[in-house]
């Protein structure tokens, strides 16, 4: 596998760190999760709906396939086990509040005085300088400071909502998974490790590419209810079916515009859909409302699978686990006692992920030998 033989110490906790360290795993990295010894350890493990073996869901999507330890950092022989497993390591993952892991002696300059060639990744809120490093805060505040939030403005009520994908948590998680990716890749020409400074907040301002147009174009803010991404373009939006469900239109082009509307026998309608996302489009919006609403989902189903468009009936996030699509990709698995797991997003034809499955039981460092390194057997 791509990341066999590589090491990673994981002191964070919840969701940006975890599971990036996760998808390391997933592609063979030997991962070891540094708990607080507390008593529960990942937070994860106490949080959210519970499998019927009294696992948590969401500590099964974040921890499989590592090791744990529990360690209090603030004890003299705790410290001392941490970094002589630090010294071993390629890659260590933290995400406390900037400051913290100085004042338990295990910042990036310690590590780096036993293990020069350390990739040392601080994931945090607000990164490790600016005016609000010291803030605490998770995804909701960090996601409305970062005008996302802002963004999610209902279309009719013109009131944000809450979010309901943890876009400043995944996108960190995926940027810091990046960038590490990039010093191990670095290393192996200067031989150096380095240290990363991931902010959530950073991250989640990345991903707005595609709508910062009206704040960088004209200084004024977005206005969801008239952008072509949020459903001012009558080909890209939302419609509800007559027995209540929904259906999307996710494809403005002409060419997709001319083949619905021939299908519809209303040509006459094409030009709405070239003009600008708002107002302009209303009456090719109504036209949507009105026909998509006149028949239930199952009808439009089979009227618009034959046509070469982008469209998608609304489905569950249940309906989406257990479509033919999400497993034929093995975006679903399940291990050998029936437990579901999300699946391996990174696809090799070389060396493929082998996901292990064992999830690490919680454990104070008196309860036996401290783990080492070494090769991690297979699931």
């Amino acid at each position: 596998m791509k990341l066999e033989g590589v090491k990673v110490l994981d002191m964070s906790s919840f969701l940006p760190g975890p599971h990036l360290t996760m998808m390391m795993a997933d592609h063979g990295a030997d991962v070891i999760m540094v708990e607080v010894a507390n008593g529960t350890g990942e937070p994860a493990r106490a949080i959210g709906d519970r499998a019927a073996d009294g696992t948590t869901v969401w500590f099964r999507n974040i921890a499989r396939g590592k090791r744990a330890v529990a360690l209090n950092l603030k004890e003299t022989d705790d410290h001392a086990r941490f970094m002589a497993l630090a010294a071993d390591a390629d890659v260590l993952v933290e995400a406390f509040r900037p400051g913290v892991t100085a004042r338990l002696g295990v910042d990036y300059d310690a590590v780096r005085a036993v293990n020069p060639g350390i990739v040392y990744c601080s994931i945090s809120a607000f990164g490790q300088s600016g005016p609000l490093r010291d803030r605490p805060a998770h995804d909701i505040a960090i996601q409305a400071l970062a005008g996302t939030v802002d963004l999610n403005r209902g279309l009719t009520d013109g009131k944000p909502a809450m979010p309901n994908i943890p876009a400043a948590d995944m996108a960190a998680s995926l940027m810091a998974l990046s960038g590490i990716l990039m010093a191990l890749y670095r290393r192996t020409e200067t031989g150096r490790g380095d240290y990363l400074d991931m902010s959530m907040y950073d991250a989640v301002l990345s991903w707005t590419a595609n709508v910062t147009g009206p704040v960088f174009a004209h200084d004024r803010a977005p206005q969801p209810e008239i952008m072509r991404s949020f459903g001012g373009a009558a080909m890209y939006s939302i419609y509800e079916t007559s027995d209540g469900k929904f259906l999307v239109l996710g494809g403005s082009e002409p060419k997709f515009a001319r083949t619905l509307l021939q299908a519809l026998d209303r040509e006459d309608l094409l030009p709405l859909a070239g003009r600008e996302p708002g107002p302009e489009q209303d009456p090719l919006k109504e036209f949507f409302r009105e026909t998509f609403g006149a028949c239930p989902l199952a009808d439009w189903i089979r009227f618009l699978s034959p046509l070469d468009i982008c469209w998608a009936p609304v489905q569950s996030l249940k309906d989406a686990f257990a479509a033919p699509h999400t497993l034929a990709r093995a975006m679903r698995l399940d291990d050998a006692d029936g437990n579901p797991h999300i699946g391996v997003p990174i696809r090799f034809a070389e060396e493929p992920a082998r996901p292990g499955f064992d999830l690490p039981p919680y454990r104070e460092t008196d309860a036996g030998p401290m783990p080492r390194f070494g090769k991690r057997s297979a699931s």
